[in-house]
């Protein structure tokens, strides 16, 4: 099936780069965490990609569309935030088919922190039901019975969390914690330095997403500026190399950064940024504003198919 799609309809000539956006890659399916891939279709995922396309690091990529030499079908495989998943999990797939990763990450969490969206996926995943009151904390009454309603708890509750200053955010976290007391919470999510030097001597690029993943426009010019330049600072003193790309937090344009934001990065020295905005990036593209997409479909038939559609009609959506 797969090769008759690479032969049957795929576009000849065309210069076109797909980034495609992951998080985490699970050793095995999760209820509580229906976005995320597992290690046999990110396997699969990874094969078709090597196999049909040419995988590049985001900032190398962004080079090539500057100066008009990208490859035909490029794409890039990125992760954003900093699991330790990327690396136990996801380096030895992509080692196994020569493929480097771009992993941007939120420094603030590095060794045994745990993101605010995480802490409520674990805490509802461990209350008891039926019912998740927390109404004494200004959160609400949520029903628990089912996992389908712990997935709807999971996503208001983070709903309500997610543009919330840093120190608002941690505030309303340990009360919500408080109110209703569930036992020990995981502290190995996230990678440890000795982790992250490893993805970065495999060949993996690492990038910038700030020290806590706070969303860019909640924050003065400067507060957003010291963020950046922070979570940068930290990454290539730990590295010992420079950093030259960055993934917005939640990356959705106007809403999440803006135009400031962009040109903040080319005075910081970035090279390219990247953005949630769906399409596929052409050469002579906004390179602090790149589009990516999250891969589609349960199966790999459906993935290639997708690849190969965004390919040829120019992406999902806009093409910038």
């Amino acid at each position: 099936m797969l090769a008759g799609l690479s032969l049957l309809g795929w576009p000849r000539g065309e210069s076109a780069l797909s980034i495609l956006i992951y998080h985490r890659v699970l050793p095995s399916p999760d209820a509580l965490r229906p976005g995320e891939i597992d290690a046999a279709r990110f396997e699969a995922q990874v094969a078709f990609l090597a196999r049909h396309f040419t995988l590049m690091t985001v900032s190398d990529a962004a080079a090539a569309l500057r100066e008009r030499r990208l490859p035909r079908r490029a794409a890039c495989i990125t992760f954003d935030d900093g699991y330790a998943d990327n690396w136990t999990v996801a380096h030895p797939i992509l080692a196994r088919h020569g493929a480097r990763a771009t992993v941007f990450v939120a420094t603030g969490y590095l060794n045994g922190g745990r993101m605010f969206s995480d802490t409520v996926i674990e805490f509802v995943r461990r209350v008891p039901g039926p019912v998740l009151d927390l109404s004494a904390v200004g959160m609400g009454v949520h029903p628990v019975a089912t996992v389908e309603e712990r997935l709807k708890a999971v996503s208001a509750l983070q709903v309500q969390l997610k543009y919330l200053a840093p120190d608002e955010r941690e505030a309303q976290l340990r009360r919500m914690l408080a109110a209703l007391p569930v036992g020990p919470m995981p502290d190995d999510l996230m990678l440890t330095d000795a982790q992250l030097r490893q993805l970065a001597d495999a060949g993996h690029e690492i990038g910038g997403h700030t020290v806590d993943h706070t969303v860019l426009t909640t924050l003065t010019p400067d507060g957003a500026r010291e963020q950046v330049r922070a979570g940068r600072d930290h990454l290539a003193a730990l590295l010992g190399r420079p950093v030259r790309s960055f993934a917005y937090p939640n990356g959705r344009p106007v809403r999440d950064y803006d135009a400031g934001h962009a040109a903040m990065l080319r005075e910081l020295g970035f090279e390219a940024a990247v953005s949630t905005a769906a399409g596929v990036a052409l050469p002579g593209a906004d390179c602090f504003q790149l589009p990516r997409y999250t891969p589609w479909g349960r199966s790999t038939a459906m993935f290639a198919a997708r690849m190969m559609r965004n390919a040829r009609m120019g992406g999902p959506a806009a093409v910038v």
